[in-house]
């Protein structure tokens, strides 16, 4: 593998303004799972029963055969949770973003409507709650699309939104090639919606959360109380409301099921907390399609290029004059790894400084002497490369008086014939006076020294370099 797809970077130290409606402090975005009706049942045509999320410890899939208890759970979920659930968000008058298992909706017409009616958004949650990790790429291909022609059908228009959750590692590229949804949230990697380019097409990702979510009480380590499970959404909203009140805004995501908080003991833990955040200014509660138009509005893609994309030529020809005339790093770095996280400076100066450091003496010899010197006869001619001619310029070495000039040749000259390169200094963090300190201090450091500290102002002036280059 010489290109990693998993993206280890993100948006960085510093990610974007969000820019919310009515400049909230925190995007607070409830997601009501809708299962009941969709999952593994032997009369829905599985081979086996449900085993995943219920409050059956340690249940398992009963082959060829219905498990009745974990089907009336699941059907509590429908008849009783529901509602509970639908009467705490219209009353707090917080829109939900649905996550509804097309055949579950087909089998839930009342609670359909009454979904509809609040205004909230039905995103779909595919055809069926089972895993897609074992589908071959077609049948999954296939079962998106009948998820979207089902939903369309039962709930009168199609979905804009997709989670599968229980998803293949197919399963984000295959929603974004159907090419109609304004989202996806396979995802759990951020705090912030982001674009994913996926051949041709720009896809939004709005990442989902199963830490801030009632499944935790279905499995280990998890809930035991209602009371476990809103001390934990208070305190991550307590920390990001602080972010966002210091200026970095960002997104809180709580994942909600039927069978499970809809029970007595655990919906009033989720009340005090929409209770707590009501208290606050600056909370905005979207629904995941609200994020989606915002974002695209206010946060539109742009593509530019990506150094873990380019051709060996082109990534040459870009990045090989970071070192002083030597494009075989560049060359050499090309064959790294690189992925993602290397589309960036620090990801490429990290890579072509590998390169450097793993190179023979020799070789690294060969970069220091490509340098020229600080202020010396090739600067006098105008024979420096672009990079060099402005280095020198920031640090006011163009503009030398006679004797200064003569100082530095005097220098120049006395440090070359001791150690056999050229001065180094990354000059961006100098200035005239603390490089000519500089040069009086290094000159009678032996070679060795002299060498790593010569490498080491190489790899930063490849640093600005790199800054340059880079948006």
């Amino acid at each position: 593998m010489t290109r990693y797809p998993r993206d280890m970077r993100g948006y960085g130290a510093h990610g974007p303004h969000p820019e919310w409606p009515n400049a909230a402090k925190i995007a607070v975005q409830f997601v009501l799972n809708y299962e009941e009706g969709g999952e593994n049942c032997i009369l829905h045509g599985d081979a086996a029963s449900e085993a995943f999320l219920s409050d059956i410890p340690g249940a398992a899939q009963w082959q060829g055969q219905r498990h009745w208890n974990m089907e009336s759970i699941y059907e509590y979920g429908a008849r009783a949770g529901f509602w509970r659930l639908h009467r705490l968000f219209t009353g707090a008058g917080i829109p939900l973003t649905i996550y509804g298992v097309a055949t579950a909706l087909a089998r839930s017409p009342e609670q359909l409507q009454a979904m509809k009616d609040a205004d909230w958004e039905i995103a779909s949650h595919g055809l069926k709650w089972v895993e897609h990790k074992d589908m071959p790429e077609a049948e999954e291909r296939a079962s998106i699309a009948e998820a979207i022609r089902l939903h369309t059908e039962v709930v009168g228009s199609r979905p804009r939104g997709w989670y599968t959750g229980r998803c293949s590692a197919n399963t984000v590229r295959l929603v974004a090639e159907e090419g109609g949804f304004d989202y996806i949230s396979d995802t759990y990697d951020d705090d912030l919606p982001y674009w994913l380019e996926v051949d041709a097409r720009d896809q939004l990702i709005i990442p989902y959360t199963l830490e801030a979510n009632d499944m935790r009480f279905a499995t280990a380590p998890g809930w035991v109380t209602g009371a476990d499970f809103g001390d934990y959404l208070t305190d991550a909203f307590d920390t990001l409301y602080a972010e966002g009140s210091a200026g970095s805004p960002k997104m809180m995501t709580i994942g909600l099921h039927c069978r499970l908080v809809g029970r007595p003991g655990k919906i009033a833990a989720l009340k005090r907390f929409i209770d707590h955040i009501q208290r606050h200014e600056g909370v905005w509660c979207p629904r995941r399609l609200d994020i989606a138009e915002h974002w695209a509005s206010h946060h539109p893609h742009q593509r530019h290029p990506r150094p873990s994309q380019m051709d060996r030529d082109t990534f040459v020809a870009t990045y090989g004059g970071i070192f002083e005339h030597s494009p075989w790093i560049a060359d050499r770095a090309f064959d790294l790894e690189l992925g993602p996280a290397h589309d960036c400076a620090a990801g490429v100066h990290n890579a072509l400084c590998r390169m450097f450091r793993s190179a023979t003496d020799e070789e690294r010899l060969g970069v220091l002497t490509a340098h020229p010197d600080l202020a010396g006869k090739l600067a006098a001619a105008g024979r420096l490369t672009a990079e060099s001619t402005t280095e020198q310029a920031s640090a006011g070495l163009d503009l030398l008086t006679d004797a200064e000039r003569a100082t530095f040749t005097e220098m120049n000259t006395a440090y070359v014939k001791k150690h056999g390169f050229p001065f180094i200094i990354a000059v961006r963090d100098n200035n005239k006076a603390s490089i000519l300190a500089a040069f009086q201090r290094r000159i009678d450091n032996d070679r060795a020294t002299e060498f790593a500290e010569a490498c080491r102002q190489v790899e930063r002036i490849a640093q600005f370099r790199l800054a340059d280059l880079f948006p």
